[in-house]
């Protein structure tokens, strides 16, 4: 092969590497893979969060992990980075988020409710009017907690990996908002 040639296949072969993916939902696109504090996390699966009966979309979860998994159990009580982000795509009121925190802390923390209640006083106070085309993020850091950013302003960190994983169980776990939206941050759907 002529030198030419072989610079046009290595160009062709780094231009082709350094091509992003990504994958898009009712709408709402997300990057395949994120880089968190030095760690690279992929996207492990898309969901929609419905409400009513009218199955109405609030939102579009994406949750990336350092090690993709449909073992939602397993995701939850890991010790590596993991991400959840939620971009709302109609206005959901700060009420609204309050009592779905409620909802889904008291349906996956069982009777260990009482130990999170301070914790989920702090993560209702940094919440806020949501609306159309804005982001959550959670992020768990092992050893440290769960960061907590709104629209794109980070709040603080929950301390507890106890704390962060009755959290992702929220979505991951037995009892979440809507299967659909379970099965897709799982990549099963």
């Amino acid at each position: 092969m002529n030198p030419r040639a072989s610079v046009a296949v290595i160009i062709l072969l780094l231009a082709i590497s350094a091509v992003t993916f990504s994958m898009e939902k009712d709408g709402v696109t997300y990057p395949d893979r994120i880089t968190v504090n030095g760690a690279e996390l992929l996207l492990n699966g898309l969901g929609t969060r419905e409400a009513t009966i009218f199955k109405v979309n609030v939102y579009v979860a994406a949750l990336y992990l350092e090690n993709p998994s449909s073992d939602g159990y397993a995701i939850c009580s890991s010790e590596e980075t993991r991400r959840l982000i939620l971009h709302f795509v109609r206005d959901v009121g700060e009420s609204d988020i309050a009592s779905a925190w409620a909802e889904g802390f008291m349906k996956n923390a069982g009777d260990d409710l009482p130990d999170y209640e301070d914790r989920i006083i702090t993560l209702n106070s940094w919440m806020s009017q949501m609306n159309d085309g804005e982001q959550m993020m959670f992020t768990y850091v092992p050893g440290s907690g769960l960061e907590v950013s709104v629209k794109g302003s980070v709040q603080g960190t929950i301390e507890g990996s106890d704390f962060a994983s009755v959290f992702f169980s929220i979505w991951l776990g037995d009892h979440p908002p809507n299967g659909g939206l379970r099965d897709g941050l799982l990549g099963l759907d």
